[in-house]
């Protein structure tokens, strides 16, 4: 079977929704809507690790991205991304082609066109404080932390990778824009 040469790379947890925090998933363990059309394209796969799995691990609450936004964090995502980013160069380098990224808009660090935001810092034990935090959460247009990173890295190498995201409050009204976006449609 010859070899498309072509890569895309994706979020941790469309392949592993498990990954996710507890609650937020609306498929089960991969999204498989999404891995078909990549695969009936003959698309090879890069999985981005979860920086928020790895950092924080499962029994992690959800967060907004100004919790992220901090040099640790972000240190930490260039690390992870560093191995990816040297895949990606050599793939290059020997005539493959990186059709883009694909996020998950509404993650405070794989979102790509959205990201959720908010006030959350301080002692959460009131219930008053509790109610204003979950007033004050929105989505802003931003992408998250990790995704600012890797497209920092990419430009760093003059890397010009599109980007596309599967919309985290209802993953399956993206579908469409996957599928253009692969090629399936014109």
């Amino acid at each position: 079977m010859k070899r498309s040469k072509k890569i895309i790379l994706i979020s941790h947890c469309i392949l592993n929704s498990n990954s996710k925090v507890e609650g937020l998933s609306q498929y089960e363990g991969i999204f498989k809507e999404i891995v078909d059309m990549i695969y009936e394209e003959g698309i090879g796969i890069i999985q981005l690790p979860c920086p928020e799995m790895i950092i924080y691990g499962i029994k992690r609450w959800g967060h907004v991205k100004e919790q992220f936004d901090t040099l640790f964090y972000r240190e930490n995502c260039r690390e992870m991304i560093k191995p990816i980013i040297g895949q990606m160069k050599s793939y290059i380098d020997t005539g493959y082609e990186i059709i883009g990224v694909i996020g998950i808009d509404g993650s405070p660090s794989c979102g790509v066109n959205f990201t959720c935001s908010g006030d959350w810092e301080g002692d959460p034990s009131s219930k008053d404080d509790i109610n204003h935090k979950i007033k004050d959460l929105k989505e802003i247009n931003s992408s998250g932390v990790f995704m600012e990173e890797l497209k920092r890295y990419l430009g760093q190498y003059n890397l010009e990778i599109p980007f596309v995201a599967i919309n985290e409050n209802d993953v399956y009204s993206s579908i469409n824009d996957i599928e253009k976006f692969l090629g399936n449609r014109d």
